[in-house]
């Protein structure tokens, strides 16, 4: 009999279903107490515990360790966004260990069949001093050109094996787009959060139009590979070493590399830092890519297409509601900036 997905955080931190989870992959041990941390609620909800535990297996597994599920809103009405860490969980027990990027240690992933709720269990790795970034993070762009080698490992180590029958890989752009849109750009670029767009790009109607083409485009691109699908500062942390990681798997996807590579440069740096380096980091991506052996596009090609990249991730920004104002604030700004500098909207246009 398959072990339950639990639908509460307390039913994880169970001490009797813990050690049947973990037993999975540390067969015998048994987890005599748990004490909780620190928890952080939004859509997902993220909570650090340590646990005790007794039982021997060849394996060492660390005291301190980290849930992320949807346990906020059980009821019907939260189906939607709890099925949303089910390309997580998948990750996790399919790929994870296959891409060669940097990112958490997965002791536990998985689905409950009927409610769809993903449930991953991870390393602690904040307890071991690694530090989580947002926007307002100090984040250079030789930082940027390390964070960006990940991501050349994981386009370059999946390049041109986009095309696939498991559903959870497939382009997410259209699907996103019928779950938020218009309403809540216009919402965002009308208020305080959206008065540092440059007004080049804050036509919220324009945008829908543009992301609508560009949604259409994705479904015939190629080469496709493996992407992270919200390559923004967020969702990177740092490890006691220093080095960036990727974090935060729900939008896994295949696609064209751009959309994590032009995403993640324009919303890293400050527009002036971005402006400076931002051909430099292009150039740089391009040359751990053919490092990882794939076909890597030509310049001039390469520099047109991260516009399409800035657009999905200033769509993704435009259409948030559920961050710190303050985080959405810089982001759109970032991006936004990005957008008129490089026209963007005409590019997806004639693309």
């Amino acid at each position: 009999m398959s072990l339950p997905v639990p639908d509460t955080l307390e039913e994880v931190l169970d001490p009797v279903w813990l050690s049947q989870a973990l037993g999975q992959r540390y067969p015998g041990i048994s987890v005599v107490s748990v004490q909780r941390g620190p928890i952080v609620s939004r859509v997902s909800t993220n909570a650090r515990f340590r646990v005790e535990c007794r039982g021997s297996s060849p394996r060492v597994l660390p005291a301190d360790l980290c849930v992320k599920g949807y346990f906020a809103d059980c009821s019907d009405a939260a189906a939607v966004s709890r099925t949303a860490g089910v390309p997580e969980v998948l990750f996790y027990r399919h790929l994870a260990a296959a891409s060669g990027v940097r990112t958490l240690e997965c002791f536990y992933a998985d689905v409950d069949p009927v409610t769809r709720h993903g449930v991953v269990i991870t390393a602690d790795v904040a307890a071991q001093g690694a530090a989580f970034l947002d926007a307002l993070s100090p984040y250079s762009s030789d930082q940027v050109a390390e964070s960006l080698e990940q991501y050349a490992v994981l386009h370059g180590r999946t390049w041109a094996s986009g095309r696939t029958d498991q559903p959870w890989l497939a382009p997410r752009l259209e699907a996103t787009m019928r779950a938020r849109g218009l309403r809540e750009i216009s919402g965002n670029f009308e208020g305080p959060i959206g008065s540092r767009v440059p007004v080049a790009a804050r036509d919220a109607e324009r945008l829908v139009d543009v992301v609508r083409r560009l949604a259409q485009l994705l479904e015939r691109t190629e080469p496709r590979c493996l992407l992270h699908g919200d390559a923004h500062v967020g969702n990177l942390y740092l490890d006691a070493a220093g080095r960036p990681c990727l974090v935060d798997w729900q939008l896994v996807q295949h696609g064209p590399w751009y959309l994590d590579v032009g995403y993640h440069i324009g919303c890293t740096m400050g527009p002036e830092e971005r402006r400076r380096t931002e051909s430099d980091l292009l150039a740089h991506y391009l040359d751990r890519l053919r490092a990882e052996g794939a076909d890597a596009p030509a310049w001039d090609d390469a520099w047109r297409s991260i516009r399409l990249g800035l657009v999905y991730g200033f769509f993704l920004w435009a259409i948030t509601l559920k961050v710190a104002p303050r985080i959405t604030t810089v982001m759109l700004e970032r991006l936004g900036t990005a957008v008129a500098d490089h026209d963007a909207y005409a590019s997806v246009s004639t693309a």
